[in-house]
């Protein structure tokens, strides 16, 4: 169906150039365009066919202004490339529009106060039903708990700041996902563990950290060192430098793929045999992760799932339903590295 095509007035058709081609009120198209029983078949066929006729689409943001009832929502995300957050706007973005919602995306440069309220005002004036919030740091909950959210809001984060917060929240389960990890390690003889994390403001990283630390106490494992990273590749090969300087640990656990990805090139290139002289488990399962060298063990997120039941839960709360956020669980992906 067309969607560039102008009216007589060289403007983009609207309902009542619809109206006018199908012979019928304004009202009727409206009801045909809304799904109501009201329409005899007849008359419905004439609009459709005339909305085929003109390429009319109908403006969401309009009609929410009119309304107040809105297949709108607003997705508010840190300006991050990073695999987690990107992967998780484009799994709210499909699930969104496989139940019949279309999104308007409002990109923070920043975490202040003023640039999130902006952010919100601007989806509040575009009358959106509701608000996803993909939220991986703390600065950006801090400004949430301190924001008047006067539409249904959830928010997307493994963690939070406050375990009294009354906000709608939805993550993947961290923890499950590196006790897979240390269990696999123990069981094939490893002792000593190390840790690269990620930046310690994030939910992600400070989780994983943790559950590092109470699974090797769980298993009686032996503590190895720890580092911190900016999840990029750089840092892992910058920490592998550090970490090929003292004598090694049975295994590492990076806390994603992008930061094990350096570590494994730097063992390469120092001629350090894995998994044979040591294992190394990232996080994450990037669609790379199965074809480096060696393949890389590591735990998959379940975006999709993330993103599905974000959309869903939000979609309750529009309609006054009250909803259980379901948990998201990870699995570990064993390959050849660890």
């Amino acid at each position: 169906m067309p969607s560039s095509r102008r009216s007589a007035n060289g403007h983009a058709p609207s309902m009542a150039d619809v109206a006018k081609i199908a012979g019928v009120s304004h009202q009727t198209v409206s009801r045909v365009l809304n799904h109501q029983e009201l329409v005899r078949p007849d008359t419905r066929a004439k609009v459709l066919k005339a909305i085929e006729e003109t390429g009319y689409r109908r403006n969401e943001t309009a009609r929410a202004l009119a309304t107040n009832r809105s297949k709108v929502l607003g997705i508010i995300t840190p300006s991050f490339s990073h695999y987690g957050p990107a992967t998780t706007l484009l799994s709210v973005q499909l699930a969104a529009h496989d139940v019949g919602y279309i999104v308007t995306v409002a990109t923070l440069s920043t975490f202040e106060s003023e640039s999130l309220r902006s952010a919100l005002d601007q989806f509040l004036g575009q009358g959106v039903a509701g608000i996803v919030v993909i939220a991986p740091v703390a600065g950006i909950a801090r400004e949430l708990e301190e924001a008047t959210l006067s539409v249904p809001t959830i928010v997307i984060a493994s963690s939070w700041i406050s375990p009294q917060s009354s906000l709608l929240r939805v993550g993947i389960e961290q923890r499950s996902g590196v006790h897979a990890v240390i269990a696999h390690l123990a069981l094939h003889g490893c002792r000593t563990i190390a840790h690269i994390a990620g930046p310690p403001d994030w939910f992600d990283a400070a989780e994983r950290k943790s559950a590092w630390e109470d699974s090797l106490r769980e298993f009686g494992l032996d503590r190895g060192p720890l580092f911190s990273g900016d999840w990029t590749a750089r840092s892992g090969y910058r920490i592998a430098q550090e970490l090929l300087s003292k004598p090694l640990p049975d295994a590492v656990f990076v806390a994603n793929d992008q930061m094990a990805l350096g570590v494994l090139h730097a063992l390469n290139e120092r001629g350090i045999r894995i998994p044979e002289d040591i294992r190394i488990v990232g996080y994450d399962d990037e669609e790379t992760s199965a074809y480096l060298t060696p393949s890389l063990t590591t735990v998959r997120q379940d975006f999709h799932a993330l993103g599905t039941e974000a959309v869903h839960a939000l979609i309750d709360v529009i309609h006054g339903d009250a909803t259980a956020v379901p948990t998201v669980h990870s699995e570990l992906r064993i390959r050849n590295s660890g």
